[in-house]
């Protein structure tokens, strides 16, 4: 298996390494094959962060057939392959993406059954945006002087939400077990 770290350096085409990997060894998903076949329910391989996010909502039992999940951020690394994944059958998600240019965004926030964040900006998600019993996903890991901290203002947001994962030590781990997997 091949994997390419991404973010590369700016001086580096990212779409024409990408494309340059051979599909069958992709093993994050980012080949423009592995990622039609993402959208069409026939993966090869899953990209490794939100197969991540899948497998801890199924092994906490978290519903999620017929739940409205909002994802916030729509990378190519995360966001897009998140929200394609949580559409398919035998997950059954209604999903709204949101980004930068979305309207009102803490209205659709609050919508949500399940929450991911996945922007990185620290502590971005407030109590505020989140529904009273949602389940709350943290994708986000960020530098500031306090330390690592994640996309959501995790403390204020533990009072709302009926679980959330904690940064360090939530969706990160599973990123690396997903890879090994």
């Amino acid at each position: 298996g091949i994997l390419v770290q991404l973010p590369l350096p700016p001086a580096i085409n990212a779409a024409h390494i990408l494309e340059s990997v051979d599909p069958k060894k992709d093993v994050d998903a980012f080949h423009p094959e592995n990622v039609g076949r993402i959208v069409q329910g026939q993966p090869r391989f899953f990209p490794c962060t939100p197969y991540g996010v899948i497998q801890l909502l199924q092994r906490n039992n978290v519903a999620t057939a017929g739940a409205h999940a909002v994802v916030i951020g729509r990378s190519d690394i995360v966001g897009k392959p998140l929200a394609n994944m949580l559409m398919q059958r035998g997950v059954d998600a209604t999903v709204t993406v949101c980004h930068s240019r979305t309207r009102d965004l803490p209205a659709i926030t609050r919508q949500a059954d399940i929450l991911i964040a996945a922007i990185g900006q620290p502590r971005f998600v407030k109590a505020e945006m989140v529904k009273r019993g949602a389940v709350v996903v943290d994708v986000g890991i960020n530098r500031t002087d306090a330390g690592l901290v994640g996309d959501v203002d995790f403390h204020p947001v533990c009072e709302v939400a009926a679980m959330i994962t904690p940064v360090p030590g939530g969706v990160g781990p599973l990123t690396r077990a997903m890879l090994l997997r």
